[in-house]
This record gives C-alpha cells, sequence and structure tokens, in this order.
C-alpha cells in the first residue's frame, strides 16, 4: 500500500479498540490509558502511555496500529536492508526520525515506520527520494537497533540489563580489566559497555536528572542527583576511570583522544522502550576527567501548568499572562529552578493550530507539538539574538527564547514585544523584582522595560514530603517561634521519617514555590522613573503580591513540604540552624 492509497484508508477502527479485541488488553486498562492522556493535554502518544504504564508490549502495539491502518506489520530480526538503499535517505534523517529504508522494487520504495500516522513524514521521504514510499511498521525498538547497526551511527540502544543486576555484576568488570593500553579498544570491550549501560539504567531507574562520574586517587565516584539532591550510587576502581569515560565520548560523538580541555556532546538511548536523550560535559581534573550526564527523560516531567505546584491564585494571574497579545513574561530562578519547565509548560497550554509559536533553545530540551523549535548553534553563528532577529521574519505570534543572556538579545526580545509579539524567557536573578535591574544593568533604557514587561515569575523547586512516611512531627520551640514572627503559623508540621519508596530520605519528588510580579500602571511608572528593586517589591507586596518564601510557607501549611526545604530554597541556612536549636 502506497502513501496515495493510505491516504484514501477509511479507519474505522482506533488503536484501543484493536487492542482490545485482540486481547491484549482490557477495557478497564484502555479506560484508564485514555484518561491519563486526556489528563497530559494530550500532548502523549495512547500506545506511549500504554508501554509506559506496562499494559501492552511494543510488538503488540506495533502489530495493532499495522491493523488500523491497513499496513503489513514486520519484526527486524535480521538485516533485511541493503546498505546502498539505506543511503537513499541522509543518515541524520533515519536517525532522527526512526525510520529505515529496506528495499526497492522499481519506482517503489518500502520503508520500517514504527508510527504511521505521520503521513507528511511519507511525503517527505518521497521528496527526499524521488520515489513511492510503501510503509510497513515494525516496532520501534527493532528499528532504533537496525539503525544502531548501521556503519558511523550515532545511535546506541541500551540492552535490557541482565535482571536482578546489582553491585555483584558490577564487581565482575574489576576483576576482568586489567590492562587499559588501547582506551579506544578497551571502551569498545563488552565489560566496559556493560558498565556504562548499568550506570545509565540505574540512574534512569532512580529518577536521577543528572549523573556524575568522578575520579579520584583511590577510586571512581559515581553520584546521581536526584530530587535536586546529589547521593552516591557506587564506588568503581581508579583504574576504570577512562575507559568509562572513553565509552561515553564514543556514544556522545567526542574526540576520546582529547583530555586536556573540556568537550560537550549528547546522545540519544533507547531504554525501556522509549528515547531518553543524554547532555554530556567533560572536564580535566587532577585524576582524570569529570564527566557530568544530564538525562532528559519526560516520564517525571509534567508539561501541564496544574502540575507544577502553582499556587491557585499564582496559576490564575499565570495564565491570564500567557493569553496576552503582546508583552514579554519571564521565569527567573538559579539553575535547576525549573525555569525552563515552566515555559515548556506555558507554551503547551496555548499552543494551537491558530498560533504560530516559535522557540531559540540551547539546547532543545523536550519536543512539542505545534510548536516551531530551533537549535542555538555558537560554532557557525546562530547565537541567540541573531536566531530571534531570524525569527521575527517567520511571522510568529509567540517567541519563546530560552535564556536572555546579553543586551543584544534582551533589546530585541524588547523589540519584538513592542511590536505585536508575546515573548517568553528566562533570566537568571533571586526574586522577581530584580528582573527589572538584571535589564537595567545589560544595558536596556527603563522606560522600554516599563513598555515591554507584562510579568515576572520567580521560582524555586523544594523536595515534596513523601507520601509514603509523611507523619506529623512537633518542631523545636524556637523554631515555631521565629516562623510565628515570618507569618507561618501550623498547627500540625509533616515530615517524613524515611522508607523505601524515598530511598530513606522523607521526600520523593519536587514542588515549586513561586512569587509573580504583575506589572501595573503604578508599577510602569517605578520603573520608568528608574526606582530600585526593594522599591519595587515593596510596592508590588503592599498591592497584595505573595513572595516567594510566604508561598513557599503555604505548601508547608498544606503538609507539601518542609520547613527545612523552604528556608533551605529561600531563607538563611545558618539562621534555619539557629532556629532549629542545633
Amino acid at each position: 500500500m502506497s502513501t496515495t492509497d493510505l491516504r484514501k484508508t477509511n479507519v474505522r477502527r482506533r488503536l484501543g479498540d484493536i487492542l482490545v479485541e485482540k486481547g491484549y488488553l482490557r477495557p478497564e486498562q484502555l479506560q484508564a490509558a485514555l484518561e491519563q492522556q486526556r489528563s497530559s493535554g494530550r500532548t502523549r502518544l495512547l500506545g506511549e502511555i500504554l508501554l509506559s504504564l506496562g499494559y501492552c508490549s511494543e510488538e503488540q502495539i506495533a502489530e495493532c496500529l499495522a491493523e488500523e491502518y491497513g499496513l503489513p506489520f514486520t519484526r527486524l530480526e535480521m538485516r533485511l536492508f541493503d546498505q546502498k538503499i539505506v543511503d537513499l535517505l541522509p543518515r541524520e534523517y533515519i536517525e532522527n526520525n526512526s525510520v529505515l529504508p529496506l528495499f526497492r522494487v522499481r519506482d517503489v520504495l518500502t520503508v520500517a515506520v514504527a508510527e504511521p500516522s505521520n503521513l507528511f513524514l511519507f511525503q517527505e521521504i518521497e521528496h527526499l527520494t524521488g520515489l513511492r514510499v510503501r510503509p510497513i511498521v515494525a516496532p520501534y525498538r527493532d528499528i532504533r537497533r537496525m539503525i544502531a547497526s548501521l556503519p558511523n551511527s550515532s545511535v546506541f540502544v541500551i540492552d535490557d540489563i541482565l535482571d536482578g543486576s546489582d553491585v555483584a555484576e558490577v564487581t565482575l568488570v574489576e576483576e576482568t580489566i586489567e590492562d587499559i593500553g588501547n582506551l579506544a579498544e578497551i571502551a569498545g570491550q563488552s565489560p566496559v559497555i556493560r558498565l556504562v549501560n548499568y550506570i545509565l539504567f540505574n540512574a534512569v531507574k532512580e529518577g536521577a536528572s543528572d549523573i556524575h562520574i568522578e575520579p579520584s586517587e583511590r577510586c571512581v565516584r559515581v553520584r546521581y542527583r536526584v530530587d535536586g539532591r546529589l547521593q552516591k550510587a557506587i564506588e568503581l576502581p581508579a583504574h576504570l576511570g577512562a575507559p568509562i569515560t572513553s565509552r561515553i565520548k564514543i556514544m556522545a560523538g567526542m574526540d576520546i583522544s582529547e583530555r586536556r580541555l573540556p568537550q560537550d556532546g549528547r546522545v540519544n538511548v533507547l531504554l525501556e522502550n522509549r528515547k531518553i536523550d543524554l547532555r554530556v560535559s567533560t572536564f580535566p581534573g587532577q585524576h582524570g576527567e569529570k564527566t557530568v550526564i544530564r538525562i532528559l527523560d519526560t516520564r517525571h516531567v509534567s508539561l501541564n501548568l496544574d502540575d507544577l505546584g502553582f499556587s491557585e491564585d499564582v496559576l490564575g494571574k499565570l495564565k491570564a499572562a500567557i493569553r496576552a497579545p503582546n508583552g514579554i513574561i519571564l521565569v527567573t530562578g538559579p539553575t535547576g529552578s525549573g525555569k525552563s519547565t515552566t515555559l515548556y509548560a506555558c507554551l503547551n497550554a496555548i499552543s494551537s493550530i491558530e498560533i504560530n509559536i516559535c522557540t531559540v533553545e540551547d539546547p532543545i530540551e523536550y519536543h512539542l507539538p505545534l510548536v516551531n523549535q530551533f537549535q542555538v548553534q555558537d560554532k557557525i553563528g546562530l547565537t541567540f539574538s541573531k536566531a530571534l532577529r531570524t525569527l521575527l521574519r517567520q511571522d510568529p505570534d509567540v517567541i519563546m527564547v530560552g535564556e536572555i543572556r546579553d543586551e543584544e538579545t534582551a533589546r530585541t526580545a524588547i523589540q519584538a514585544a513592542l511590536t505585536g509579539h508575546l515573548v517568553l524567557s528566562t533570566l537568571h536573578t533571586n526574586d522577581a523584582a530584580s528582573a527589572v535591574t538584571r535589564l537595567v544593568n545589560m544595558g536596556i533604557e527603563s522606560y522600554l522595560i516599563s513598555a515591554a514587561l507584562n510579568v515576572v515569575l520567580a521560582q524555586r523547586l523544594v523536595r515534596r514530603i513523601c507520601p509514603k512516611c509523611k507523619h506529623p512531627y512537633d518542631p523545636p520551640r524556637p523554631l515555631r517561634k521565629a516562623l510565628a514572627g515570618m507569618g507561618c503559623t501550623c498547627e500540625v508540621f509533616y515530615r517524613g521519617v524515611g522508607c523505601r519508596n524515598c530511598r530513606n530520605t522523607g521526600y520523593s519528588g519536587r514542588i515549586g514555590i513561586h512569587e509573580i510580579l504583575v506589572l501595573n500602571d503604578e508599577l510602569r511608572d517605578m520603573i520608568a522613573a528608574g526606582a530600585s528593586a526593594h522599591q519595587i517589591r515593596k510596592a508590588a507586596e503592599q498591592q497584595g503580591m505573595i513572595n516567594i518564601r510566604t508561598d513557599g510557607f503555604r505548601k508547608v501549611q498544606e503538609g507539601l513540604t518542609t520547613i527545612d526545604e523552604v528556608l533551605t530554597a529561600v531563607g538563611d541556612i545558618q539562621d534555619l540552624s539557629r532556629m532549629s536549636g542545633q
């Protein structure tokens, strides 16, 4: 069946109905998956949700998708493809779209796909090859494995880690590798590969956002950042540091021979039937290169504004702000405070077929439907400011700039806001009012800031109390008295005592605390007159703005987090110790 035939097919049965009909899925499971899809704003495919819930296998979903669209289904267990046929499409295109040309008969090209609903993809392949496309459906994992086996492929598939993998499995590696002469050869050996896989697999399983691989004189320390805190994962013999780093470099397309300069790279891996993006950074140190891997796993991130922990009043103001026709919305906070996630959730809330949303990012962390996303490439001169200027010629309605870093980017963003565009971006400031001072320090005139700026949202992330081991407790009297003086009065305080679910930390997951500065005429006049951040903050609080510390106290009162977390995020740690009587 060609794409033309596929376009004419009248699809009557949906994927879920076919799965139920074949006995692969129970009706109540289908309803649960559909409800989860609705709650996510329909940003996730039904098949993806069914896989994440463990209701169906990838093969079952692929088989039923093929039946839904009237296409053949196959398993790619052997090399069915011809290298000459594969080369009909650019390698980067094959890897980015997870398609695999298999064979050609006259002017018909048979292509294996995992998602047959994307007709635009087939049209694009026809345009690139000049051939008619005959799609067949195969499991996503099979396609990625075949792509990974191609020469010079940058795709790596993490095989299923051995059942019951533990430290004993890692210890086996210690005994296997004794001499590291040729790093490239050693890095390609199976034990090293399995060790790196083990580190990645466990990091994802633990919900880590980052992996730190740190060589020292006596060992290689591996730490995971979970819920914003680093925790020890495993210690390995010191002589394994170089081959582990080399293996990661090979995966990320980095220079294995360069160990004197920092390097950056990225790699996509397939783990538990889903694609995970890894950002790799190496930095030379005294005992070897330290490696940090950022894990971008959409399973642990909600892009729904209602799920990000906003208080009702803050959420209402933010939702109103993102519906404005023009102006600038800034999200501020330190690194790792969830600014990008908030921006993505805002875009997800307003995205529609009627709005042209364009983004400039470095890097693109999550892919959004109906949003045109562009990657900054400093090496070729495509900076934030240059990309932003170019985007203004793309007839955008909404523009998201990953970060305002310099005067040129800030000035271009303000010009865009003043010419009828809604602009969203981030700044690194401690509170909402300080965003004005930061823009002034960049060289932006106060009158332009007052005219263009609509809203500033400041935020931090604090850890949630683990619901499995949550218990009330009575804090020390000095702490209660000090908190009362700051406006935090609680009848009952809660904390987690530690359990298996939270790895004995007492916390599980994170929640945001926020303050939102909505500019009115009075505040705009103050900014234009050159008012300080302190003056702006004081005036906003008099007008009803809830500051970030107070919002944190509200979440303490609701039993969502602890006072320790709030004061650590926005207060003075020394004061915390003193008030706790420690």
